[in-house]
């Protein structure tokens, strides 16, 4: 299909210069202006999207060079871009970073693969005619650098009126615009980078005065001319036929506790012919009836200790079925909800599911950030011994029972672990795992809570001919 979409990417020169701020500002206030803008994060990233999504209410999703080779990126872009406005697609890090210090996977590599302009946001503090050097090193370290507009952050109406002109003598860019510090509106910090959707106090207040801002001292009628410079873009969008001829249940943990999804996967799970049934560890009795395999995805669940162990009969429930074979896909805070116990900030221990006998507590930083590509070792409901899964890992909590049924090793790297416990119905560790980086793993679980369906509906029948 061909997508004549306007689009820009939105980048910085390194974490911290506000991109997400921008993004959310700029999504709010051209979203007034009736172009229904949808938005996409580079890299490996939940939170940022559930802003999109959930504040903002803008369809929002995952643009990832590693996961996805770029055909497939760039068909799964025009599918979910399709009949929008507009398309902003966030960076991360600086332009040029991508996996293990290369630029591969980089918000550049993104712009590229979209064939988009990129601006970039800058915080011009302490710096002037310097600061326009080093644009300079960065607009030319590629030859397509594709930088083709400049938008200052934490910056004074004054400073603009300085920084503006020189700017773009120097560089032969425009400068479109700029955002002064607004204390009032920053989003609180915390150990997965930002604070949730659902838990950030007035964040639709904060993200409405980012964007009546913008209107006031950015230049949204340039962005959007350079956003339509875009050539149409071309890409299939993947098709998959159902894995099943019935649709098996897959329940879903989904709410304040275990909220790290990628939308992708879970329209790939009902692609394949799988219902996707959402409950709440925190507020349900036990896993819904009819579920045929259990997804467990990643969020806080070390911050909900108490009512996650309160519910006992969650845990029990959880516990058994697990137990009993039902197929389980648990991803990092997933998988620290099927320990025993976790441990809190302030070292007090709750107790979980308890299928694995193991502790998860703090481990005083972040652990084994990053990308990863994951080797079978055994056989297991994913994949067989020897075949490979990518995924990342992103936690400041930390097992004392890992697993070792695969390995996993960093990108261009000697770096590697074991990892992860895995077996015919079982497939339980800390990364998270993108499935169209490899959609024939995401249709053998569906096979498999097909298989599961099929054994109940069988012990069903059998049972009441017993009877009979």
């Amino acid at each position: 299909m061909t997508v004549d979409i306007p689009r820009l990417v939105l980048a910085a020169p390194a974490s911290g210069a506000g991109k997400t701020t921008l993004t959310c500002a700029l999504l709010r206030a051209f979203q007034q202006k009736g172009l229904e803008p949808a938005a996409f994060k580079c890299g490996p990233d939940y939170i940022d999207p559930m802003f999109h999504r959930q504040i903002i209410g803008a369809r929002s999703g995952n643009f990832d060079l590693f996961f996805a080779p770029e055909p497939l990126a760039r068909g799964l872009f025009c599918r979910q871009a399709a009949g929008c406005g507009l398309a902003l697609i966030e960076g991360a890090m600086g332009y040029y970073d991508g996996a293990a210090s290369t630029d591969r996977a980089s918000a550049w590599q993104a712009a590229r693969a979209l064939e988009a302009p990129a601006v970039l946001t800058v915080q011009p503090r302490g710096a002037a005619l310097t600061l326009a050097a080093a644009l300079k090193g960065l607009t030319d370290f590629r030859q397509d650098s594709r930088i083709e507009a400049l938008v200052l952050n934490r910056c004074s109406e004054g400073a603009y009126r300085m920084m503006k002109p020189l700017l773009e003598r120097e560089l032969g860019l425009p400068v479109l615009g700029y955002l002064p510090d607004l204390p009032e509106c920053r989003i609180e910090s915390r150990h997965l980078g930002l604070v949730t959707a659902q838990e950030t106090e007035d964040l639709r207040r904060k993200i409405q005065w980012l964007a009546d801002q913008a209107a006031r001292t950015v230049d949204l009628e340039g962005l959007l001319a350079l956003a339509r410079s875009a050539p149409p873009l071309q890409g299939a969008p993947p098709a998959f036929a159902p894995a099943v001829s019935q649709k098996p249940v897959v329940a879903v943990a989904q709410d304040r506790a275990f909220c790290f999804y990628y939308p992708e996967n879970l329209e790939l799970l009902k692609e394949l012919g799988a219902e996707i049934r959402p409950f709440s560890p925190l507020e349900d009795r036990e896993l819904p009836p009819e579920a045929d395999a259990l997804y467990l995805g990643g969020g806080y669940p070390e911050l909900y200790g108490p009512q996650l162990s309160g519910n006992r009969t969650m845990t029990e429930s959880v516990r058994r079925a697990v137990s009993a074979g039902l197929p389980t896909l648990a991803e990092c805070g997933g998988f620290l909800y099927l320990h025993r116990a976790v441990e809190d900030a302030e070292g007090r221990q709750w107790p979980m599911a308890g299928v694995f006998p193991g502790l998860c507590r703090p481990a005083g930083g972040l652990r084994r950030f990053g990308y990863v590509e994951l080797t079978a070792r055994r056989d297991n409901l994913l994949c067989s011994a020897g075949e490979a899964l990518r995924g990342h890992e992103f936690h400041y909590w930390e097992s004392d029972d890992c697993g070792e049924d695969f390995r996993a090793q960093k990108p261009l790297s000697s770096r590697g672990w074991d990892c992860i416990h895995a077996g015919p119905s079982l497939f339980a560790g800390f990364p998270h795992l993108y499935f169209y980086s490899n959609p024939v793993f995401a249709a053998r679980f569906v096979r498999a809570a097909a298989d599961w369906n099929k054994k109940k509906v069988d012990s069903q029948t059998h049972g009441r001919g017993e009877r009979a």
